[in-house]
C-alpha cells in the first residue's frame, strides 16, 4: 500500500496546487482590506486633522485634505499632489482631463465598458476602483461630467494600505465637481 504524502492528498499537479495557494492568498488579502474598510472608526473631523480644500480653477474640481500634508503642482497645471508628512510613499492626486470621443470608450455593442459603482455626496456618479498590489495599493475614483473626466487617487504601501482605505474613502466621497464646469485657461 502507497504511503499517503502531502502531495498524493492533491490531485492536481503541483504547479496548479501551487496556483490555487496563490489565488486563495490574494483572495485573503483582498477580504481583510474589505473587512478591515467595515470597522467603526471614529469621524474624520473628530480627529486630530485639521482639513483644506485644494480647487482646481482650471478644470473646476475640489476636495479636503490633511492640512498638514506637504503640495507638488503638477508638471501641466491639470492637478495636485500632497504627501504625507509621516510617510512619503502615501499620496493623494487629482488631475483632469478632455474625454475622449465616445466611439473610443464605448465597446461594440454601444454600452459603456465600465457601468459607475459610486456616487459622491455632492450627487455625481462615478467608478471607484481599488487596486491590491504586491508594492502598494491604490484608490482610483474617476468621474465624467460633459466633456471632462477627472480623477482622484490614494495610494499607499500594501501593508499600511487597511489603514488608510477610510481616509481615502472619505476624501473621494468629498470630492465635488463645479457646476457648468469647463476648461479655463
Amino acid at each position: 500500500m502507497k504511503a499517503f504524502t502531502p502531495r498524493t492528498f492533491c490531485l492536481l499537479p503541483p504547479i496548479s496546487c501551487f496556483q490555487r495557494s496563490v489565488r486563495y492568498f490574494i483572495y485573503a488579502i483582498a477580504l481583510s482590506i474589505v473587512l478591515g474598510g467595515c470597522t467603526t472608526t471614529p469621524g474624520f473631523h473628530n480627529s486630530n486633522h485639521t482639513w483644506k480644500t485644494y480647487r482646481n480653477a482650471r478644470y473646476g474640481f475640489e476636495f479636503p485634505y490633511p492640512g498638514t500634508w506637504k503640495s507638488l503642482p503638477s508638471d501641466n497645471a491639470d492637478g495636485i499632489v500632497f504627501i504625507s508628512p509621516r510617510n512619503n510613499a502615501v499620496e493623494i492626486r487629482s488631475w483632469a482631463g478632455m474625454q475622449l470621443p465616445e466611439d473610443i470608450t464605448q465597446d461594440k455593442t454601444g454600452k459603456t465598458s465600465i457601468n459607475p459603482n459610486f456616487t459622491t455626496a455632492q450627487g455625481v456618479s462615478g467608478v471607484l476602483t481599488v487596486e491590491v498590489r504586491q508594492q502598494e495599493s491604490v484608490m482610483t475614483l474617476q468621474l465624467v461630467q460633459g466633456q471632462l473626466k477627472y480623477y482622484w487617487q490614494g495610494k499607499a504601501p500594501s501593508p499600511e494600505f487597511s489603514s488608510y482605505y477610510r481616509f481615502f474613502y472619505y476624501i473621494a466621497s468629498s470630492y465635488r465637481i463645479s457646476q457648468g464646469s469647463t476648461i479655463k485657461s
